[in-house]
């Protein structure tokens, strides 16, 4: 629940800075493919999300500097949420685990207490 909603948040926050900084950084090109922050945030999100579209890429040497470092990130955002949802998977599998043992105690001792 809560590690998710501030994934999302911290998805958009770095989808809304990036988006804006690569704007910046390849306004000044006369061919760019980023035109506004919402195109730039579009391209944060393909690159992001590692679907990686091709149909927007940076074209200066600031904005492929910049391309760099948002996958970078986007490595870390896709490897923690699979450390949560691993780490939940491991409880539950414990517990289930435990509930079986017990349950397994539980069904010997009557077998002890009735023969």
């Amino acid at each position: 629940g809560n590690e998710m909603s501030i994934m999302a948040l911290l998805w958009i926050i770095s989808t809304t800075t990036f988006g804006s900084i690569m704007f910046y950084a390849e306004g000044e090109h006369p061919d760019t493919d980023m035109p506004s922050i919402t195109a730039s945030c579009w391209w944060t999100i393909a690159t992001m999300s590692t679907v990686g579209y091709g149909d927007k890429a940076p074209k200066t040497n600031l904005g492929r500097c910049l391309g760099s470092c948002v996958v970078l990130v986007s490595m870390v955002f896709m490897a923690l949420p699979m450390t949560l949802i691993v780490g939940k998977f491991s409880a539950a599998y414990d517990e289930m685990s435990n509930n079986e043992e017990e349950e397994g105690t539980n069904a010997e001792d009557k077998k002890e207490e009735n023969g």
